[in-house]
C-alpha cells in the first residue's frame, strides 16, 4: 500500500458509507432487521422470528448505530454498545454471565469497576453481500491481513473497522471508559496490530464458537491510534456527530426515544 493510500482511509470511506446513530425507532428497526438477517437466516446463531427482527433484553440499555452505503442508501451493517442498567448497575453483562467461571479478576473484575464508565460491544453485523470472502460463510464479521490492500477490492476492507471505530466514538461521547467484547481470538490479535489498546482477561469460552473475553480502553485507544487509522475514525466521528439527533445538549441517553 502506498503512502498516499495509507493515508486516504477516511476519504476512501466517506465515498461510500457513513455511519448513523440509530436513536429513532425506525433506525433501530433497521437495526433489528439486519441482525435478522445475519444472526438468524445467515449464520443461524438465533432462532427465526416471524417479523424478521432480532432483539433481546440488553436493548433498551444500550447505544446502536447503522452502516449506510450512501451510493444506494441502503444499510448494511450494524452494532452496539450494551451499558448496564440504570436501574439495577449490578445487572450482569452479556460477557460477564458467558465468562462467570473463567474471567482473570487478578486482570480485571467488572464488578468493581464503576458501572457508567463501562460497555460490551456487542451484536456486530454486515450483510452478507458485504461481509463475504472465500470461507467465510459462517462468520460474522471479520478482519484479515488483506484488508488492508486496495480499496476497489468487492469486500471493502474498511467496514469491519469503521464498525469498530464506530463504538470507540460512541462510547467517547457518553463518558464510557472501558469496552468489554467477546470474539475470536484470531480478531483481537487483529486489533492489537491495529493499535487498539486491547487486552485479554481471560481464557476462550464456547460461545457460537471459541472466543476470549477482551477489555480494551476507549481514552487509551483514541490517544494512540495509529495515523494511518486517525483519517477514518475522524470521518466517523462527523457522521456520529452529524447524524445525532438535535437534544438540546447533543447527546441522546440510551434509553430516551425520539
Amino acid at each position: 500500500m502506498s503512502l498516499t493510500e495509507t493515508l486516504d482511509l477516511g476519504h476512501a470511506f466517506k465515498r461510500y458509507f457513513e455511519i448513523v446513530p440509530a436513536f429513532s425507532n425506525v433506525l433501530r428497526d433497521e437495526v433489528y432487521r439486519i441482525r435478522h438477517e445475519v444472526y438468524c437466516e445467515d449464520l443461524k446463531f438465533e432462532p427465526l422470528q416471524r417479523d424478521r427482527r432480532e432483539s433481546d433484553e440488553y436493548d433498551a440499555h444500550s447505544l446502536h448505530f447503522l452502516l449506510r452505503n450512501v451510493q444506494t442508501q441502503e444499510f448494511i451493517g450494524c452494532a452496539r454498545i450494551i451499558s448496564p442498567q440504570s436501574k439495577d448497575p449490578d445487572y450482569p453483562l452479556p460477557f460477564e454471565i458467558t465468562c462467570a467461571d473463567t474471567l482473570d479478576r487478578s486482570i480485571i473484575d467488572p464488578a468493581l469497576l464503576p458501572r457508567h464508565h463501562i460497555s460490551e460491544v456487542s451484536r456486530l453485523a454486515v450483510v452478507a453481500s458485504y461481509r463475504r470472502r472465500k470461507g467465510e460463510a459462517s462468520k460474522a464479521i471479520d478482519i484479515a491481513d488483506e484488508d488492508f490492500g486496495v480499496a476497489q477490492s468487492r469486500r471493502f476492507p474498511y467496514i469491519p473497522i469503521s464498525l469498530y471505530l464506530g463504538t470507540f466514538e460512541l462510547a467517547r461521547l457518553h463518558k464510557i471508559e472501558t469496552l468489554f467484547i467477546l470474539t475470536e481470538e484470531r480478531l483481537a490479535l487483529h486489533f492489537a496490530k491495529l493499535g487498539f489498546d486491547l487486552k485479554f482477561i481471560g481464557p476462550p469460552v464456547e460461545h457460537h464458537g471459541i472466543r476470549v473475553p477482551s477489555m480494551m480502553s476507549v481514552s487509551g485507544t483514541i490517544k494512540g491510534m495509529r495515523p494511518n487509522l486517525r483519517p477514518l475514525y475522524d470521518v466517523i466521528a462527523e457522521d456520529i456527530k452529524r447524524n445525532l439527533p438535535e437534544t438540546g445538549n447533543g447527546l441522546p441517553g440510551i434509553e430516551n426515544e425520539y
